[in-house]
């Protein structure tokens, strides 16, 4: 059965602007929560950012990959859960060249990508799990489109954050990502003169307060 639903809440574009210029690292200082693993980028330096537009397959038929092209629109994020099959492609020169002339912010894939040389030529932002000359096939047996998959042990809804540079991705819904944007932006915007003051010799573990609160607990174990 094929499902296509429709899109997700759209985010706060001054938010969406605004993550373009933070990194998801910074983020994960702060919480542990929507940080898919074990996928990879296409190159480096790269940036993704927008919101998600998901499609759940099968391990070999990749239909609703070409079907969510025709309603995909500028700066969405296509993320693909290819149901835990890791060893085929559903992404390579036919999807991206769809992908660019519809100009999406880029891809995030639960599975292989192939056609690896024209890819990397293009310099399409896409993340992804192996590179692989096996590929899914065209069947139009299943798929779904605009529903909740997973993604690197994180569930991805329709509309939600898609956040990603060289140091990985992270996942948030519209509302945590206006709050956290800002939070994030303070934090980088302190490091140039944290780094300053280490520089000039201070303490690392007394200005982060590692110090302090291995102290606390020393003077609890006495």
């Amino acid at each position: 059965m094929f499902v296509e639903r429709p899109r997700g809440p759209e985010p706060d574009p001054s938010v969406i602007s605004m993550l373009k210029t933070l990194s998801p690292s910074t983020l994960g200082h702060l919480t542990d929560f929507g940080f898919p693993r074990g996928l990879r980028p296409l190159f480096t330096p790269i940036k993704i950012v927008g919101p998600a537009v998901t499609v759940r397959i099968p391990h070999m038929d990749s239909a609703a990959v070409h079907a969510v092209m025709d309603i995909v629109q500028p700066g969405d994020v296509v993320v693909v859960d290819q149901s835990g099959d890791d060893e085929r492609a559903p992404w390579g020169s036919l999807v991206t060249t769809a992908a660019m002339a519809k100009q999406i912010a880029g891809a995030v894939v639960q599975g292989g990508v192939t056609d690896v040389s024209q890819l990397e030529a293009w310099r399409f932002p896409i993340f992804f799990r192996s590179y692989t000359a096996l590929t899914t096939r065209i069947l139009g047996i299943e798929g779904a489109i605009n529903v909740p998959v997973t993604i690197g042990g994180v569930v991805v809804r329709p509309g939600d954050v898609i956040w990603a540079d060289e140091n990985g991705i992270a996942v948030m819904t519209p509302e945590d990502a206006a709050r956290w944007a800002p939070i994030v932006a303070e934090k980088e915007a302190a490091e140039p003169a944290l780094l300053d003051r280490i520089r000039a010799g201070e303490s690392l573990a007394t200005l982060s307060g590692a110090r302090e609160l291995l102290r606390r607990n020393a003077a609890k174990e006495a």
